[in-house]
């Protein structure tokens, strides 16, 4: 049987609809699962009941995330945020994390993931980032790779791709700092930006910085390993 996976969607401040990009679903069936789309439950017993049921989480891209979740005031340059989005993202995390099912994150995704395990993160790499930077809100088709990154050697991504340096899209201005464990830091740009974590605890969390699902989209064979590799964990029981 096909996995069921769960895709959290993004939704805007008035919250009267929930959508995901056609590429994210595209990948999933792609790569052989079943998407499943997440609106934003918030009792305890819904997600439960949502672990329960899905092989896999899928979380997306989106707005930013607010930052008093780990301990900031927010930055001037904070965008806009859904706190509804981020109160079920990290607590349907953590309790994924708990029973050990598969987590591919991507952008946003990647950092609630490092939120949901005790992280923080930059509200805006322009303002907070020490250093010089590259250019990671791309001017260019989204399925175009703008930049290399470097990826730890024997690391889950590595084991994936079989590479130690990746090229990949980027729009995004936010971004991990402060990882713990079980995650650990296995891609980054030239600039010092993170751009993949993974934990060394559990089978299959992977969190990316950049777009796989849009790359996925120009048959990017590296995404493909990687949503591949993904859905595969996800059947694994």
């Amino acid at each position: 049987m096909k996995p069921l996976i769960g895709v959290v969607t993004s939704t805007e401040l008035e919250q009267e609809t929930y959508y995901t990009n056609t590429d994210n679903v595209n990948a999933i069936i792609r790569s052989g699962g079943i998407p499943v789309l997440l609106p934003y439950y918030q009792s305890d017993n819904d997600i439960l009941e949502i672990v329960s049921q899905i092989d896999g989480l899928y979380a997306t891209g989106g707005y930013d995330i607010d930052p008093t979740i780990f301990g900031e005031e927010p930055h001037p340059d904070l965008g806009t945020i859904i706190p509804a989005r981020d109160k079920f993202e990290i607590e349907l995390m953590k309790k994924i994390l708990e029973v050990d099912k598969p987590i591919l994150g991507v952008c946003r995704g990647s950092q609630t993931l490092n939120i949901a395990l005790g992280g923080d993160m930059f509200q805006d790499i322009y303002a907070q980032h020490s250093g010089k930077l590259l250019q990671h809100q791309q001017k260019a088709p989204t399925e175009h790779g703008s930049h290399f990154v470097t990826v730890s050697e024997g690391s889950l991504l590595h084991r994936i791709t079989g590479k130690t340096s990746l090229r990949v899209n980027s729009r995004h201005h936010q971004a991990n700092r402060k990882v713990n464990h079980p995650l650990r830091i296995c891609a980054q740009a030239s600039d010092g930006v993170i751009e993949a974590i993974e934990s060394t605890d559990h089978r299959f969390v992977l969190g990316l910085q950049w777009h796989p699902e849009n790359l996925l989209r120009g048959n990017d064979r590296n995404s493909i390993a990687i949503f591949k590799a993904f859905i595969d964990a996800c059947q694994t029981k």
